[in-house]
């Protein structure tokens, strides 16, 4: 059971801070990171109370989590600290999560966690403790190349996160260590339940870390009310088909809970326009996509440009794209490309960059 920190043979005298979320991953880090010899000090943010942001009582789910990280530090025999980050990641995350649907565009709050509070608060709070590299529980790999630190997908690609980390900036990555990358599944529960560790059998989050019901719409209206307005739901050419129960509860390329009858064909969200709280549907055929503008690119290679294959969503297929400058065109019309979303680059299994989608050129478009 070696962990390569990547920190040279002999890891006495080393320091080692590991980001301790309370699941199986991070406390299989710290377990490894503690049997390498370094001396290792885990770390636990308290980001959010979900009973808060939903306006309910007694629902704090993180401090359940809390409790398994310390429980886990404490068997490992390593020091744990929790830092209450809690307003930080209300003001970066969770506000910005709910003023991205009253947009008309469909957030990806684990990627601003990490590019915020995760990878600049946590690595600050790991520099600040002396610590020699950050380890996390991510499923990325980092590979050593010519001109430093590169990130790959991971080993087992039901389980690659390369998607969420595109932000991630080279100092950043020279600094942080990825021990889970080339490891399934399995195997890391297998690691915990050998070691005995109490969360070895907890499952798996399926959700929004501040939204563990899956009620993503509770928390939206409650920290922006607005966005439940009612508004009409139109077609291509502007014809009113139905009334919508506000823009939340719909994403591009959505065709569940439209409720119109009498279409001939199916239909699908095309665009949500914030200005006039409008939901524009059409068939699928409109949803196909040529271009895509993005902001804020983050860049991983020196040379990003030319062909790449590009994932546009974190589900979806990597495929084949040729980006210029800050525009991604795709090989074949892409489906559900949605502003809001990131649309991140790839040669091989190695991550380029990525940018913000901010707008879309439809495929019939740029026919035309």
């Amino acid at each position: 059971m070696n962990a390569d920190f990547q920190l040279g043979p002999d890891l006495k005298g080393r320091r080692i801070v590991v980001a301790m979320s309370g699941g199986v991953d991070s406390s299989v880090v710290a377990a490894l990171a503690a049997r390498s010899g370094a001396e290792t000090i885990g770390i636990t943010l308290q980001l959010y109370d979900h009973g808060e942001a939903v306006g309910r009582a007694g629902s704090c789910c993180a401090g359940r989590d809390i409790r398994d990280a310390r429980a886990v530090a404490d068997s490992l025999g390593i020091a744990h600290y929790v830092f209450d980050y809690e307003s930080a990641f209300r003001e970066s995350v969770i506000d910005r999560f709910a003023d991205e649907y009253l947009a008309g565009r469909t957030p990806i709050p684990c990627v601003r966690c990490n590019q915020g509070v995760k990878f600049t608060d946590l690595l600050r709070l790991a520099r600040e403790l002396g610590a020699d590299c950050l380890a996390t529980g991510h499923y990325v790999r980092r590979v050593a190349g010519a001109a430093g630190a590169e990130l790959h997908r991971a080993f087992d690609p039901a389980r690659d996160q390369s998607y969420f980390l595109f932000a991630t900036t080279q100092s950043q990555l020279d600094y942080l260590r990825f021990p889970l990358g080339g490891m399934p599944k399995a195997d890391v529960r297998a690691i915990a339940a050998e070691i005995g560790l109490g969360v070895a059998a907890k499952p798996d989050s399926q959700d929004i870390c501040f939204v563990p019901n899956g009620d993503y719409a509770a928390v939206v209206r409650t920290l922006r009310p607005e966005a439940g307005a009612p508004g009409a739901i139109v077609d291509l050419s502007g014809r009113e088909l139905g009334v919508h129960r506000g823009l939340l509860h719909f994403t591009v390329g959505q065709r569940r809970g439209l409720e119109i009858g009498g279409s001939p064909e199916p239909l699908y969200v095309i665009r949500l326009e914030a200005e006039t709280n409008r939901v524009v549907v059409g068939p699928r055929r409109a949803l196909a996509v040529a271009e895509a503008v993005l902001s804020d690119i983050n860049r991983l290679a020196d040379d990003v440009s030319g062909p790449v294959t590009a994932k546009v969503r974190s589900m979806a297929k990597p495929v084949p794209a040729y980006f210029d400058g800050d525009c991604l065109r795709f090989e074949a019309p892409e489906y559900g490309v949605a502003p809001g979303q990131a649309a991140v680059l790839y040669a091989g299994d190695r991550v380029l960059g990525g940018g913000w989608i901010e707008t879309t050129v439809a495929a019939e478009m740029a026919v035309a």
